[in-house]
């Protein structure tokens, strides 16, 4: 037991030792082994006592999420609700602007197909005019080229001036104070005569100088414009020269003859191209006029007669005036009369009036007496004397 097992350097190892090393180390284990094991157990425990903290936590953390589910699918059931009132709230809204959208979409489909049909009836309305202007037109084409045909001709010519005066004069003066183709001592016939008050006609010729102010119109080059101008201004020269020469007679006709122009532009072309042709004219006692100066003209003549025949008529107008005046005196006396009438029935109607309140008071104090009581004092007695004294006097007016 005491023998030397192996040699560790200078250390003898026996078996004793050895045997008590092993055990040595044995017990060392065993007590390795017994901490292990209850620090292991304690770890179970702590493990243990953790899992059923964790398992609480577990079951806590899951009554939440259960709980915070059945919240859920309340607010998932309100939602669906809520979504379902919406829904159907938002299907009527819907429903009701589809209705609304509708309504309005037919009411402007109506509009518009009413509108349609006016603007159709319209636009037939105007297709009708425009072929009636259309007519008119062809009308007045075929009327503008009769009338150019009828103004080449130098007769036409005339007898279209003169028809053109007569309308003007006729329009504006009474029957009798003029006349168309009037023969004058000389022999000479002018287009027409107004009779003035002195009784001295007006003579009145129309011309009409359209083939030199064609003429005048269509020429192109200065040569042209020059012949054209001298032969407009000889050709109203001569018209003024036949008038003067013709138609004033000293002592017979007015001092003035007026020579009427047809056309309006003919008549400013003359009179602001040919000035000294205007001023010639005047020199020579003939006065150029277009129809509206011939209206003019015929106006001032028919003021002139008018004033000549209240001139005539003043002594006749003044002694109506005066008759005038006594019969407003007259009337004036009259109505005196009756207001003092009126007077004196009215103080009448008001006597009359005072009398019939004092009637009425009378009789309301007869009214007033009470004959069914047999004790009441004996009023006054009537004394009969005779038919005419049951009234002792007669009402007097006022009373």
């Amino acid at each position: 037991m005491n023998e030397i097992i192996v040699m560790l350097g200078d250390w003898p190892v026996r078996t004793i030792d050895a045997v008590i090393g092993f055990g040595a180390l044995v017990l060392l284990l065993l007590v390795v082994i017994a901490v292990v094991i209850a620090r292991s157990g304690r770890r179970g425990a702590e493990l243990a006592i953790a899992h059923a903290i964790r398992a609480d936590e577990l079951e806590e953390r899951l009554a939440q999420v259960l709980r915070a589910q059945s919240e859920a699918s309340g607010r998932v059931d309100a939602m669906t609700q809520a979504l379902a009132g919406r829904q159907a709230e938002m299907a009527r809204a819907v429903n009701e602007r589809l209705d609304s959208v509708t309504h309005r979409v037919g009411q402007s489909m109506e509009h518009s197909t009413r509108n349609t049909m006016e603007s159709l009836r319209a636009l037939h309305e105007r297709l009708g005019i425009i072929d009636n202007a259309h007519k008119n037109l062809t009308d007045l084409t075929t009327q503008v080229t009769t009338l150019r045909d009828v103004l080449a001709n130098k007769q036409s010519r005339g007898a279209f001036g003169q028809a053109r005066m007569e309308a003007i004069v006729q329009d504006g003066l009474p029957k009798g104070s003029y006349e168309f183709q009037f023969t004058l001592s000389t022999g000479k016939r002018p287009d027409c005569v107004v009779f003035l008050p002195d009784q001295r006609p007006l003579c009145i010729d129309a011309k009409f100088p359209l083939e030199a102010m064609t003429a005048l119109h269509d020429a192109r080059t200065d040569e042209e414009r020059r012949i054209a101008t001298q032969r407009l201004r000889g050709d109203v020269m001569k018209h003024v020269s036949d008038i003067a020469e013709k138609y004033l007679v000293a002592g017979e006709t007015q001092e003035m003859a007026l020579m009427f122009v047809p056309s309006e532009s003919v008549y400013a072309e003359i009179h602001d191209g040919f000035d000294d042709v205007i001023q010639k004219a005047y020199r020579a006692r003939v006065v150029l006029v277009s129809p509206s100066l011939l209206m003019l003209a015929i106006q001032v003549m028919q003021q002139i007669m008018k004033d000549a025949r209240m001139r005539d008529a003043a002594d006749q107008i003044q002694t109506e005036v005066i008759k005038l005046g006594d019969d407003l005196g007259r009337l004036r006396d009259r109505v005196l009369k009756l207001q003092k009438h009126f007077s004196d029935a009215n103080e009448d109607v008001r006597q009359i009036l005072i009398s019939a309140d004092k009637i009425e008071k009378r009789a309301g104090r007869i009214e007033e007496l009470d004959f069914s009581k047999t004790d009441a004092p004996e009023g006054p007695r009537l004394v009969a004397t005779g038919a005419g004294e049951l009234f002792p006097r007669k009402l007097q007016a006022g009373e």
